[in-house]
């Protein structure tokens, strides 16, 4: 405590809190890691040990490489310092191949590679608005975002403890996000590019920024209603957004153009015959619909409206990846949830371009499309509700009704993300870190917002709180009862259609929060 306040008194705060973090990441190397781990070591030893235009047909492993080019260059790149710590991790023969410098090598690589991380939270600490601040540094809106962003719990667990590279990537996604801010609109549209290129999964918020590009950099003034003045479009604007986009394309898929590859490439990128679902429902619209369709089916049967012989033997809630039919309910297309994400998308875009708002406008549309992306999309992983928890950080700083919906948001959010840590000796470390960073969220925002209305209602209240006879029920007396091995999907199921139910009821009021806006905007114009 003593060394924090030297360093607050001197003003190196953020540096003492983006150590203190990197200490926490390294004492989290000897934890539990999944099977995202070999995924990357594969990754690592397919690009150190073949050519280019067998990257994308390896097969020897499961895990075969399914992440556009930069980010295979990217594990190219690590695989020639990795060389020097184990060779033997670059066979690709060594399956699930674990060695102690392995791991080191692979744990410290997410480290190091979070320093991009740090200074992306240090740039989008600069966009924040200083009105609120206050004197005691831990009350300043800086200082809370940026404990809120380097301490987030779900880039904690997910990256240094199950194992992914989310932090880097998410780096680009905010550096973009500040630069665009800080109307440099040249440099952000080029990092999300190179963003896209190195994840697809970022496609969720490419709405966004196609929309707010065009409307507020593309065309340069507007009418004093505040609608596009049409004759204020610059083609050099354009044009140079189109070569940014052009220029980072042709670089990461021109090999592959040149190798007749690029269908391979996005049958890799975009593997449909996986299924609606993850093997752990996301806690999105479909985990309710299939809950809903499990529910009829069992009434179905207990009131003999089924033929128990005609339901597909494949549980939707049995944990593998596959396609499945539904019982009751109709079965989804990957064409419906696309129809089902534009059509929920829409009205956010819509209001992007009648009413702009500037940057903060932006990243309010940016959430809607990460959320209903994830609400609605195909295949989606329960870790991408961190592209929706991200961003709404910097707006949770700012106004209080913001600060509700992130709260909501990032604690149903990161809930859910607990079976991802299965293991008992994870259990601990997880729920601590949750709640650690839970009750400071809630606290420094309340005290934050402290002069305005309370941030939660009653019904929200009870909601929250509802997480703890959740957990204590999947955790701790689920499996002490007779039905573990015949239900074992029931916590599962459990956590993913609760925390469904929170993450719609934060994206509801959001969108609700934004087409008031938006209505009432034109209201006055008139």
């Amino acid at each position: 405590m003593a060394a924090f306040t030297l360093a607050a008194s001197s003003g190196h705060w953020f540096s003492a809190l983006a150590l203190g973090v990197t200490l926490l990441k390294c004492l989290l190397i000897p934890t539990y890691h999944s099977t995202d781990f070999e995924v990357h070591r594969n990754w690592l030893a397919i690009t150190h040990s073949l050519p280019v235009s067998q990257w994308y047909y390896e097969a020897t492993s499961e895990w075969t490489l399914d992440y556009p080019p930069f980010f295979a260059w990217f594990e190219f790149a690590l695989s020639h310092i990795a060389k020097y710590f184990d060779q033997e991790m670059l066979n690709i023969h060594n399956l699930n191949y674990c060695s102690s410098k392995t791991l080191l090598f692979q744990r410290f690589s997410v480290i190091l590679t979070d320093a991009l991380f740090v200074y992306a939270v240090h740039e989008c600490c600069k966009c924040i608005d200083g009105k609120k601040a206050s004197k005691e540094l831990t009350e300043k809106p800086k200082f809370v975002l940026s404990v809120l962003l380097l301490w987030n719990f779900g880039l904690l667990i997910v990256d240094h403890i199950h194992f992914q590279y989310n932090g880097f990537l998410s780096a680009l996604m905010l550096l973009s996000i500040a630069r665009l801010f800080q109307k440099r609109h040249l440099e952000g549209a080029f990092l999300f590019a190179v963003l896209l290129h190195f994840k697809h999964i970022y496609l969720y918020i490419a709405p966004a920024y196609g929309i707010y590009l065009l409307r507020s950099y593309c065309f340069t003034a507007n009418k004093p209603d505040g609608s596009v003045r049409w004759n204020s479009f610059s083609f050099v604007r354009v044009t140079s957004l189109g070569l940014i986009v052009f220029l980072v394309s042709a670089l990461s898929l021109g090999p592959f153009i040149v190798l007749k590859q690029l269908p391979q490439v996005f049958s890799r990128l975009f593997p449909f015959k996986r299924g609606l679902c993850h093997a752990y429902w996301a806690p999105n619209f479909w985990a309710l619909y299939n809950a809903l369709d499990k529910a009829l089916s069992v009434i179905g049967l207990e009131l003999k409206l089924l033929d128990p012989n005609q339901i597909p033997r494949a549980s939707m809630t049995s944990g593998l990846v596959q396609q499945f039919q539904h019982t009751v309910l109709p079965s989804v297309s990957p064409l419906a949830t696309l129809i089902c994400t534009l059509i929920a998308i829409l009205p956010s875009v819509f209001c992007l371009w009648f009413k702009p708002q500037g940057p903060r406008g932006f990243l309010r549309c940016l959430v809607l499309c990460a959320l209903s992306s994830f609400m609605f999309g195909w295949h989606v992983h329960e870790k991408a509700i961190l592209l929706a928890i991200l961003p709404m950080s910097l707006l949770s700083v700012e106004k209080a009704g913001d600060a509700t919906i992130f709260l909501l948001l990032s604690t149903t959010g990161h809930y859910s993300l607990f079976p991802l840590l299965f293991t008992a000796p994870e259990l601990p470390i997880k729920i601590l870190l949750m709640l650690l960073f839970t009750v400071y969220s809630i606290s420094s925002l309340k005290t934050l917002f402290r002069k305005e209305k309370p941030l939660f209602n009653w019904m929200e209240t009870v909601y929250l709180f509802g997480l703890l006879p959740l957990e204590v029920c999947c955790e701790f007396l689920f499996p002490l009862s007779p039905w573990t091995l015949k239900y074992p999907f029931i916590p599962l199921l459990l956590t993913s259609v609760y925390c469904a139910v929170g993450i719609t009821y934060a994206w509801t009021k959001l969108y609700v929060s934004v087409l008031t806006g938006c209505l009432v905007g034109k209201t006055k114009k008139q």
